[in-house]
């Protein structure tokens, strides 16, 4: 996170919209950026947002009562003159996790929350119109190109494009721009006018890292005490020993640190379907349950995937979740990124986020292929 700070800047600026815990800000910092303002709703993404970034203004309100004129007050800029402003609104109603049209219009759960969701798209835009950056970019999940979901896929598009912007829409996988994980997002990303540039897309790498090329890095480790013992992940890893140790749920990560490394699958139901499934399989009877390969990327890393119960991605040749530290190597966060709660919301953080790497690859293609 030091060397990240220390990047020379590139003289431009980024604005973040339901920037979650920081992974697109993170992103945009590895290009360059600085990132001057940020706003979370979720305090527990708050909590981590703040532990990694201190030195962005971070506005903890609803986005709905946050305005174009609030936000450039906060970082002394006038309309226009923000380089990049970036958002990732949720849109859970169209994941492709579940029924695309599901919950549509409701008050829902979202992390800690209860709250209305699918319209968010439009305070983003209505935050666009305000600040009038010179150029902005749109997350959100892949589902919203499919199905039932290209209707408000194609109301978003037309009115983005209603604006003073060029605006063009992508799927990326970060699978192909160095993330070991085959994730699908789509990307909107509008450039003003008058910039005179069209919207521009980083190019797919000619390789993938797989499980193979990062699960080396962690090696198991063994604890003194019985299994039964074993803190949860809020607290401190017990006292590493030499002898009468039994298997922990805490790794060692070779370049240093003790971490919280595993929750096991025995006893639930998904465990039990695992033992039945090849290293490449999905399961027939629980969605959304992987057995990934070595070979190959890591599937999507979902919100929900830290609950042991729950059906997600697992370790490809243990009956265990990957641990966090795995999980940030997946999802190329650095070993030192900090988060905060028990194991299954520090799992959320990193599952909600926009993998780094990906988001570092579209921020290279918007300062060399459009502002510079």
């Amino acid at each position: 996170m030091e060397d990240i700070e220390n990047i020379p800047w590139n003289g431009l600026n980024v604005v973040s919209t339901f920037s979650g815990c920081g992974g697109t800000c993170l992103g945009y910092k590895m290009a360059g950026f600085r990132v001057l303002w940020a706003s979370e709703f979720i305090p527990a993404a708050q909590e981590v947002y703040r532990l990694n970034h201190p030195k962005t203004i971070l506005d903890s309100r609803d986005i709905r009562q946050v305005s174009g004129a609030d936000i450039l007050k906060s970082i002394g800029m006038k309309r226009g003159e923000v380089d990049v402003l970036e958002g990732s609104p949720p849109c859970a109603s169209f994941s492709t996790s579940g029924r695309l049209e599901d919950k549509w219009g409701e008050v829902v759960s979202y992390s800690d929350t209860k709250q209305r969701v699918d319209d968010l798209f439009d305070e983003y835009i209505r935050i666009v119109d305000e600040v009038h950056p010179k150029v902005f970019v749109a997350e959100n999940v892949s589902g919203l190109v499919k199905g039932v979901a290209k209707g408000y896929f194609k109301r978003i598009l037309a009115k983005m494009r209603s604006m003073d912007y060029v605006v063009e829409a992508k799927l990326l996988n970060a699978a192909w721009l160095g993330v070991p994980q085959a994730r699908e997002r789509l990307f909107f990303v509008g450039v003003r006018k008058d910039i005179n540039r069209p919207p521009a897309y980083p190019k797919p790498l000619k390789y993938q890292y797989t499980l193979a090329d990062i699960l080396p890095n962690i090696r198991a480790v063994k604890m003194g005490g019985r299994p039964d013992h074993w803190k949860s992940s809020e607290r401190p890893s017990p006292t590493i020993t030499q002898s009468a140790a039994t298997r922990s749920m805490s790794a060692y990560l070779d370049g240093g640190g003790w971490v919280e490394a595993e929750t096991s699958m025995e006893g639930y139901a998904i465990g039990n379907e695992w033992d039945k499934m090849k290293q490449g399989d999905t399961s027939d009877k629980y969605i959304n349950l992987y057995k990934p390969s070595v070979h190959r990327p890591s599937p999507t890393v979902s919100a929900s995937g830290g609950n042991p119960s729950t059906a997600s991605v697992t370790h490809p040749t243990e009956k265990r979740k990957f641990s966090i530290a795995e999980l940030k190597l997946l999802s190329s966060f650095p070993h030192d990124f900090q988060l905060t709660g028990s194991f299954p919301k520090q799992w959320e953080r990193i599952g909600r986020a926009v993998p780094p790497f990906m988001a570092r690859a579209l921020a290279v293609s918007i300062r060399d292929d459009i502002l510079c």
